[in-house]
């Protein structure tokens, strides 16, 4: 039910949200990097106060975007429909968050190109969908709740393995939840992601959103999610083959 009114009261809300959700993630960022994580080593507070921020946006987006889905009638959810206030606010705080990250990256983390890149065009989606053709929100929040409803164990992982050299209680939580985090993330990120993805593409492609989507974007957009799904995939991947790389070298060290 709070989760319901939250929502509601964001789809009543007229103003412009974005600065005072970056002004949210810039005081998070701050209070994680300044307070909570100020005695950690500067490589582990770097990718603890990026988990921080991640954890303030991934849950709560992916509840969001379900909501601003659901609220609107079957008819309405279409990847040419306009985009609904909620939709754009939905849109606005993922905007904020990846812009805080990307800054971080930048000022903190300048050779981490990958993740540089993946900001980029992950805020170009964004932002031309939700300031210059105002259409197609709908098919981008599926993504983004396909995206982050692994985003709380995901950073429980993430942290587990920072410590994991250092801690022997980390490395313990790390090794439990790699199995159910890999499995969780293939089944969203390895089948219902590329299946959504296939079906909006060829919509897309088919030319029904001409009148409201240039083409130019509409190409744009599968390009960028047909790449992070790739690469998402690829990285699940390795991550398998190294954990079953792991367990089969204690399975021998064990058996001698």
């Amino acid at each position: 039910m709070a989760v319901v009114g939250v929502l509601d009261s964001l789809a009543a809300e007229e103003r412009w949200l974005y600065p005072g959700f970056l002004a949210m993630y810039v005081a998070i960022y701050c209070v994680g990097q300044l307070a909570l994580l100020r005695r950690w080593a500067r490589p582990l507070r770097l990718d603890g106060a990026s988990c921080l921020i991640s954890l303030a946006h991934g849950t709560p987006a992916a509840l969001a975007a379900a909501g601003a889905i659901l609220s609107l009638p079957p008819e309405a959810r279409g990847f040419a429909a306009p985009n609904s206030r909620l939709q754009d606010h939905v849109l606005d705080y993922s905007v904020a968050y990846f812009t805080m990250d990307l800054l971080h990256y930048l000022a903190f983390l300048p050779g981490d190109t990958l993740f540089i890149a993946h900001h980029v065009a992950t805020l170009f989606v964004f932002v031309t969908c939700r300031y210059l053709v105002r259409h197609g929100a709908y098919a981008l929040l599926v993504l983004l709740v396909l995206a982050e409803v692994t985003s709380l164990l995901q950073n429980a992982w993430t942290l587990a393995g920072i410590w994991r050299a250092e801690k022997p209680a980390a490395a313990r939580v790390y090794r439990a939840l790699s199995p159910p985090f890999y499995f969780i993330y293939t089944i969203v990120r390895g089948i219902a992601g590329p299946l959504f993805f296939l079906k909006m593409s060829l919509f897309y492609l088919s030319g029904q959103a001409v009148d409201v989507i240039p083409w130019w974007v509409r190409i744009s957009w599968i390009i960028v999610v047909g790449t992070a799904i790739t690469v998402s995939n690829l990285w699940i991947w390795n991550l398998w083959k190294e954990l079953f790389r792991e367990r089969k070298q204690s399975m021998a060290k064990k058996s001698t």
